[in-house]
């Protein structure tokens, strides 16, 4: 299995590496999944374009203003990621995990942002009110983050996707802050796939499979788990659960690369049949994908002026490939008729994904966690 799936990321860092006009776009939709999918679990739902937005340093238009400042943070951290992806001078150590602890929570100063928590830990079921997990004594969690980290300084030669599925299980298990601690277990994994150049990090994480995958997620961490800490149970079945997930998602990017290739064929017919500039496709490329286009959005995309954009934008809604919703600041662009059939068509021309562990499924429902 893990040599099926460097296969298939190596076949997509070699599409990727010949630059075409949507592997930008496809990288930015890849990323503002990941922020989504990781937040949701946590209780935080945003639209993907709204995530999108904070990859633009753009302000929402749904997301109310406590989720908002959580996709925020969540978005510096990981553009800490992206930066100490290929950093020669990088280096695991406890700092940088309080450093990106920080970034994810200086917003809310009362989880305390960067410091390690000073009392028990307990993770609880929101669906039933009781605790399934007691961590470990907050006296011994600066040391076992220490030890955590000195694993991934000399764990060279380890297969890397196993690796990072452990940094992962640790961190969470170990739950050194008082909050955030989900969040920053999936960044670690993110952050050590992309320092182990599985593929570029927009492409190596599995966050957004995990979003959709919440309860089987939170399952196979309570089994393995086992309600408190003791990091000597078998981590066979979570390792197995986190392959599954890069094999599903590796094919979910391959499938929406394809996609890519055929709707900007499409646009480009489009465009030049409604002699409209070419600076639009990437912006109608977004439309398709169900995304709202803001005039301000458009006009720092294209690099015009806002009366451009307007002119364009308007051209566009004359043309019925663009319809208009909502007024004032809350103006915005969706999809018209013809770029919703563009999506439709390429829904419906989609390859079946492959479980590779179609057992798993049951097993985890089955597996009696107390």
């Amino acid at each position: 299995m893990l040599s099926e799936i460097h296969d298939m990321r190596r076949d997509l860092a070699m599409a990727l590496r010949v630059p075409k006009r949507w592997n930008g776009g496809l990288r930015r939709t890849m990323l503002a999944r990941a922020i989504r999918g990781s937040n949701s679990i946590e209780g935080y739902w945003v639209e993907e374009d709204d995530a999108a937005a904070a990859l633009d340093d753009e302000e929402p238009l749904s997301a109310d203003q406590r989720t908002w400042a959580e996709i925020r943070g969540y978005r510096q951290a990981l553009g800490y990621v992206l930066q100490m992806a290929n950093d020669s001078h990088f280096t695991y150590d406890s700092t940088a995990l309080r450093g990106m602890h920080f970034m994810m929570l200086q917003h809310d100063l009362d989880k305390s942002p960067g410091q390690y928590r000073s009392r028990t830990v307990y993770v609880q079921d929101e669906r039933t009110g009781r605790n399934v997990y007691e961590g470990p004594d907050a006296a011994d969690v600066p040391q076992l983050v220490e030890t955590l980290t000195e694993s991934l300084r000399t764990g060279v030669g380890h297969d890397p996707l196993v690796q990072a599925a452990m940094a992962h299980l640790n961190l969470v298990m170990i739950h050194p802050f008082r909050d955030g601690n989900g969040r920053m277990s999936r960044a670690l994994q993110t952050l050590v796939l992309s320092r182990q150049a599985i593929a570029e990090p927009a492409f190596s994480s599995i966050e957004e499979w995990l979003g959709q995958n919440t309860e089987d997620y939170y399952r196979v961490l309570a089994i393995t788990g086992q309600g408190i800490w003791k990091p000597r149970p078998d981590a066979h079945l979570w390792v197995t659960f986190n392959l599954r997930a890069h094999h599903m998602q590796a094919q979910t990017t391959a499938r929406r690369l394809e996609e890519a290739i055929a709707i900007w064929d499409e646009l480009d017919h489009l465009v030049a049949d409604s002699a409209l500039p070419d600076r639009v496709t990437a912006q109608l490329y977004d439309a398709v994908l169900g995304y709202r286009l803001r005039r301000s959005t458009y006009a720092k995309a294209t690099s015009t002026e806002e009366r451009t954009a307007s002119r364009d934008l308007g051209r566009m809604v004359d043309l019925g490939i663009l319809v208009p919703r909502g007024e004032a600041r809350g103006r915005h662009y969706v999809a018209g008729e013809v770029l919703a059939d563009l999506r439709r068509r390429c829904q419906e021309r989609r390859r079946p994904l492959t479980d590779p562990f179609p057992w798993m499924r049951e097993r985890l429902a089955r597996e009696d966690i107390g």
